[in-house]
C-alpha cells in the first residue's frame, strides 16, 4: 500500500472531501507525486507540504461524537424509564 492509498485512507475518515475538497485534491496529489518517484529531494519536499495539508484537514474535520460510558448509561437509563411507563400504563 503507497502513500496515496493511506493518504486517501485518512482523507475519507476526515472528510475532506466535504469539508475542504481543494486542499483533500492537493493532498491527493502530493502523495501521488511522493509514490511517483524516486528523487529525494522531490519526496523530501512534497512530504513536507503534505504534512502540512494533512495537519489543516485534521484541524478542519468535523467532529465525530462517539458514544462513551456516559452515553450509555444514559441510553440504559432511558430505555429503563420507557419500559416503566409501559408497565405503569399497562397496570
Amino acid at each position: 500500500m503507497g502513500v496515496a492509498d493511506k493518504i486517501a485512507q485518512e482523507l475519507d475518515d476526515l472528510h475532506a472531501d466535504e469539508t475542504s475538497p481543494g486542499m483533500a485534491a492537493v493532498a491527493l496529489d502530493l502523495a501521488r507525486g511522493i509514490d511517483g518517484t524516486d528523487v529525494p529531494g522531490v519526496k523530501a519536499k512534497a512530504a513536507h507540504e503534505l504534512r502540512s495539508i494533512m495537519a489543516d484537514l485534521r484541524r478542519l474535520a468535523p467532529v465525530e461524537s462517539k458514544g462513551d460510558a456516559v452515553d450509555d448509561i444514559a441510553e440504559q437509563r432511558k430505555k429503563r424509564r420507557a419500559a416503566a411507563r409501559d408497565q405503569a400504563a399497562d397496570g
